[in-house]
C-alpha cells in the first residue's frame, strides 16, 4: 500500500471510535470473528487495547497477530489504538 493511501486510511481512523476494547482477556477467537466481521463490513476498524491486556504481550505483537488473523492490514499504531484495513 502506497503512502497517499496510509495517510489517508490514519486520517479517517482519527475520525472514529474504537469499535472494540482488547481487555484482560486478550486476543481470543471470539475478539478474532468480532474483528473480522467488522473488517468485512467498514473495511477500517479501530481497536483500543486497555492495559490490562499488555500482561499477555506487548502491543506491537498484538497489532500484528490481529492483522494476521483476521487477513487484515496493520495501518497504524499509535498510543494504545491499532488500527486495521481490509480490501
Amino acid at each position: 500500500m502506497d503512502t497517499k493511501k496510509i495517510l489517508e486510511l490514519r486520517g479517517m481512523a482519527a475520525r472514529m471510535e474504537a469499535a472494540t476494547h482488547i481487555g484482560k482477556n486478550g486476543v481470543t477467537p471470539s475478539l478474532i470473528e468480532e474483528l473480522s466481521r467488522q473488517l468485512k463490513d467498514n473495511k477500517l476498524v479501530k481497536v483500543k487495547v486497555l492495559k490490562s491486556a499488555f500482561e499477555e504481550m506487548p502491543k506491537d505483537e498484538i497489532a500484528k497477530l490481529l492483522a494476521e488473523k483476521t487477513g487484515s492490514e496493520l495501518i497504524e499504531v499509535k498510543g494504545n489504538t491499532i488500527v486495521l484495513f481490509k480490501r
